[in-house]
């Protein structure tokens, strides 16, 4: 027999597949996990006390960089909560501009997930694949916003810019040429053997235990529970698209992999849609005050994250700079059931269960 002892083992937080600065302490007896504890913090900046100083509209910059894998939809949910708030009621043509801002984003964040876990469990192909189709979309979206990374596109009231000419034709052809290519995605990995015996049956989680860990987005939706703001509590313009939930029943890293990529062919056909039904003309803007103080008051808007729900709450005082601002970071949560799922696992399963839950540490450390 075998003898081993307890060692503590530090993993990351300078390591490409903790996927940002995170830093996990685990306990390991030979090659079995006994605790993990992960450390957060290396990435934080403050963001909501910052905002206590600043004009509703200077927050706008500073929610792109939280979870900068989906700056649009972070560009978003600031700007929907101080909308509710103040009574503002943002042009339809701005608002069909924001979905599919968030859609192309949503695409292009699980894109940086399909390639990044594939890359963490061995496979470098479908990485090169992956930010192969992502540049494209990166591309549509400097087209509209002018930048690649943190877009700062979306106002209280509508968009920075309209968009461009023949933009709204590039966005129609992305479509099928994506579509095609998801197929070879799944050609390519998702029957694949050796990823299969990597990943399934692997990190499972009941329903229950999601519920009760506050989980949301896929990681939620790979238990069975159907939930998407998008349909259950529809915001902006979402009522007018048909588009289905994908859900999985089995909890585990394959049924997590299976919601993000059926994901990315429902948001296709939102951006389909989104593209036909595009009004020809109108405004981008609301009529808003240069300087906005919503009322006195309080309110808490939540939207669908490439991660799952990210909520906004803010205090008001009546001026032009929030009382209090608290964000909901799906990242955050989704990240709280780790030490649960790590204990008694094989070392060899820690990346392959801590990248299907797609964290962002820049949302996670706030």
């Amino acid at each position: 027999m075998i003898r081993t002892e307890e060692m503590l083992l530090n993993v990351g937080p300078q390591h490409p597949s903790t996927h940002g600065v995170f830093r996990l302490v685990i306990k390991i007896d030979g090659e079995i996990i006994k605790e993990a504890t992960p450390v957060i913090g290396y990435l934080h900046r403050g963001t909501e006390k910052l905002a206590e100083n600043l004009q509703y509209t200077q927050i706008i910059p500073y929610t792109d960089r939280m979870d900068y894998l989906s700056a649009m939809t972070n560009n978003y949910v600031i700007c929907h909560a101080v909308e509710t708030m103040a009574g503002i009621t943002p042009p339809e043509r701005a608002e069909y501009l924001r979905i599919l801002a968030m859609e192309l984003g949503r695409v292009a964040s699980h894109l940086v997930w399909w390639g990044t876990y594939l890359l963490d469990i061995g496979a470098v192909s479908p990485f090169l694949y992956a930010f192969r189709e992502r540049e494209m979309i990166i591309n549509l979206l400097t087209e509209l916003s002018g930048a690649r990374l943190t877009f700062n596109y979306m106002r209280v009231g509508g968009v920075k810019w309209d968009a461009p000419d023949g933009w709204l034709e590039k966005v129609a052809d992305f479509v099928p040429y994506m579509r095609e290519q998801l197929k070879g995605y799944h050609d390519l990995v998702s029957g694949n053997e050796i990823f299969l015996n990597r990943v399934k049956d692997v990190g499972i989680y009941t329903k229950e235990e999601a519920l009760e860990y506050s989980l949301s987005g896929a990681n939620l939706r790979c238990t069975g529970v159907e939930w998407d703001l998008r349909k259950h509590e529809p915001y902006s313009l979402y009522d007018r698209f048909d588009f289905e939930i994908p859900v999985r029943t089995k909890g585990d890293a394959f049924s997590r992999y299976e919601c993000r990529m059926a994901e990315i062919e429902e948001s296709l056909k939102i951006i389909e849609q989104a593209v036909v039904q595009f009004p020809a003309d109108g405004p981008i803007m609301a009529k808003v005050p240069k300087i906005i103080k919503p009322p006195k008051g309080e309110t808490y808007v939540r939207i669908e994250s490439p991660r799952g729900e990210i909520g906004c709450y803010i205090a008001s005082e009546g001026k032009k700079e929030p009382y209090r601002l608290k964000f909901r970071r799906p990242s955050f949560y989704n990240l709280q059931i780790l030490p649960k799922l790590l204990e008694g696992e094989n070392m060899a399963n820690l990346i392959t269960i801590l990248g299907a839950i797609d964290i962002v540490l820049g949302e996670v450390d706030g």
